[in-house]
């Protein structure tokens, strides 16, 4: 590339670094390595959490559960073998159970248990690399600072202030890419749990429907309203405690 001559100012062109993954790790320090190997596990769970809330709640869903739970209210087997959701979904499965074993507490619990694990996969990994990806960083800037400090402390004259500056540089870019991703995880994080919080809400009314329409066995001489009631209160806790534990 040449010089530009504009006015009586000769401007020369910047030039272009190539910086690859090595240069990277090399300028970073170790503490890059375990930080790429945490972006990387991140983006998987990222593109399959994505994947499955959008299968789960994509365009049509909430439609389709509304049917689901209308004929759970009239009681029409026939009816709600004709809107069952996908056998594979979480709603399906939940479906299947009710309409073949009852809504009775015990189903119902087993039920939303059974898939629950389908529900909070991979969250408590996610929230891990969110908080780990930042103290990887401020690790990265200790080591940096330590370096430079120890470089300082051997040499009586500094020579060449760019020996100090590396230590300065790796503690830098580990901080950087700590908060990168720490960030580039936390916001589908918390998107995947408002769709958590969404599944047991729905879970929820689907039980509901099933206990109103379908009925539920009297459990130790309790009428079925009142276990119905009880069962609410069950899976609102079990909401609570889910939220708890994936906060």
């Amino acid at each position: 590339m040449r010089a530009q001559l504009v006015g009586e100012r000769i401007i020369a062109p910047m030039p272009v670094e190539t910086s690859d993954l090595a240069v990277l790790i090399q300028r970073g320090g170790i503490v890059m390595i375990p930080l790429l190997v945490l972006s990387i596990i991140s983006l998987s769970l990222i593109v399959e959490r994505t994947w499955f809330w959008t299968m789960l709640h994509g365009p049509g869903r909430p439609r389709q559960l509304g049917r689901l739970n209308a004929a759970f209210r009239a009681g029409d087997p026939v009816q709600i073998k004709r809107a069952l959701l996908p056998p594979r979904s979480v709603y399906g499965q939940i479906a299947n159970q009710l309409l073949q074993h009852g809504a009775s507490d015990a189903v119902a619990i087993e039920a939303v248990e059974t898939q629950r694990p389908r529900i909070d996969r991979f969250m408590a990994t996610l929230s891990t690399i969110i908080t780990a990806a930042p103290l990887l960083g401020i690790l990265g800037t200790v080591i940096g600072i330590i370096q430079s400090f120890n470089l300082l402390g051997v040499q009586d004259t500094l020579t060449d202030p760019r020996a100090v500056s590396t230590g300065i540089a790796e503690a830098l870019l580990t901080t950087a890419m700590g908060l990168v991703v720490a960030i580039f995880t936390l916001f589908p994080y918390m998107v995947f749990r408002a769709h958590t919080e969404r599944a047991i809400g729905r879970m929820e009314s689907l039980i509901a429907a099933a206990q109103q329409g379908v009925g539920v066995a009297p459990t130790a001489g309790r009428p079925a309203a009142q276990t119905a009631a009880v069962t609410t209160e069950a899976m609102t806790a079990k909401r609570t405690a889910v939220s708890g534990r994936i906060g």
